[in-house]
């Protein structure tokens, strides 16, 4: 037996992240009761901080307890019933674990699916909504295992004209990728704090529009024996009790009706990832985001390699790299971890063998961890034997920084309108 104490790494794949030091402060902070005012208060703190997070004024605003999966299930399982019908836009892995997650709770689940790398056109889903008439629009943001960012800011409106509720799971692009909850007419949204929120897996915020909780409240109005179930096959009783959503939300309500113990050490794990992303400003660290992006996007170009996908669509947060013919994308990942304690990516399905996943996301959005990973790369593809221009990787990573302070120092000067 082994004390728990893990070796030094910096986490540069597609999540989890390097949490920030602030938030792992924030987990030793000591035990409070559940109903203990403090408490009680936090949770009401939390739950305001991430209305501004998500960019909502949803009174439905909540942690459940569990990673960001658990997030997901307990939208789902709250919002389907067995025989409701779910439109799922397919362009990764994530996108099969939705309709996995809504097939389980009894849904019926129709995809439609595009080539790995791209995203879909508005009007292609738009058309399969009109086709399918489901209950509900489940769609990923942000897709790591392609690392595209689907654009949603039309899908709300469309869903509207449609009588459809319209849900986003948005794990791994919340924070470093815009987000608007309700100017985009999202219903629900559910995230979780290991990649851009820069803190631990195992608390998911979620939030719900009002119309969304007017399903919850049917639901529960079954449930209760209040009324009995009728045509509309959403009147059922919600298939969980840990992620009936309905439950949850009266628990964190001003009732506070006891459901669970809250996991404390999480909720203050959350509440200070919100807050420190707060204190910077949402729009400055989308920018952050946006920036190490580039640069580690230029600088693996530097190097000589090809980016996966339409990099016009790509999540600021991580890019899919071509692992050279000249390479074992596996020995490099190990020699990166081995000789120089840097984590990168592998995929899955389709380009599982095929992709490096470098990101660059939360606490590790910075130029010294970009610079760092880049000259590691190098090293690691020299190595093992892919001729690469020297410091070519890390010249073009600064060059983006220097591109920026430069336009900056010009706005400083007048000479370019702030």
């Amino acid at each position: 037996m082994h004390p728990v104490n893990p070796p030094a790494r910096l986490l540069m794949g597609p999540g989890p992240i390097d949490a920030d030091p602030r938030v792992l402060r924030a987990l030793a902070t000591p035990l409070v009761g559940q109903y203990d005012p403090w408490m009680t208060e936090t949770m009401n703190q939390t739950q305001e901080l991430y209305r501004r997070v998500f960019g909502t004024r949803n009174e439905a605003t909540v942690l459940v307890d569990g990673t960001s999966r658990a997030g997901i299930e307990a939208a789902l399982v709250s919002l389907l019933a067995p025989g409701d019908s779910v439109l799922v836009p397919v362009f990764g892995r994530f996108g099969h674990l939705l309709a996995e997650i809504a097939g389980r709770a009894g849904a019926t689940v129709h995809t439609i699916e595009t080539e790995w790398g791209q995203v879909f056109p508005t009007s292609v889903i738009e058309d399969a909504i009109v086709r399918v008439r489901p209950k509900l629009l489940a769609v990923v943001q942000g897709d790591t295992s392609t690392t595209m960012n689907q654009p949603l800011d039309e899908l709300g409106a469309i869903c509207e004209r449609h009588g459809v509720l319209f849900y986003t799971d948005v794990t791994a692009s919340v924070g470093g990728n815009p987000l608007e909850v309700d100017a985009w007419g999202i219903d629900a949204v559910s995230a979780g704090l290991q990649k851009c929120l820069g803190g631990p897996s195992g608390s998911a915020p979620l939030s719900l529009s009002p119309r969304a909780v007017a399903v919850l409240d049917t639901r529960r109005s079954v449930e209760a024996g209040i009324r009995e179930p009728g045509d509309d096959v959403s009147e059922h009783p919600i298939q969980s009790n840990y992620l009936d959503l309905a439950m949850i939300i009266d628990y964190w309500g001003p009732r506070r009706l006891n459901h669970h113990t809250e996991a404390a050490s999480m909720l203050y794990a959350a509440n200070e990832c919100a807050r420190i992303l707060l204190e910077e400003g949402r729009d400055a660290v989308v920018e952050r985001h946006a920036l190490a992006g580039r640069a580690m996007l230029e600088g693996v170009r530097g190097l000589g390699l090809t980016v996966f996908g339409d990099v016009s669509h790509k999540m600021h947060n991580v890019v899919a790299v071509e692992i050279p013919d000249e390479v074992h994308g596996d020995a490099v990942r190990s020699a990166m971890l081995e000789d120089h304690g840097i984590e990168i990516g592998t995929s899955f399905g389709p380009l599982h063998g095929r992709v490096w996943r470098i990101g660059t996301m939360g606490y590790n959005a910075r130029k010294d961890t970009v610079v760092t990973t880049l000259s590691a790369l190098e090293q690691s593809l020299r190595r093992g034997g892919k001729s690469v221009p020297q410091g070519g990787g890390v010249d073009a990573a600064l060059d983006v920084y220097a591109g920026l302070s430069a336009e900056l120092d010009a706005q400083l000067d007048g000479a370019v309108p702030a």
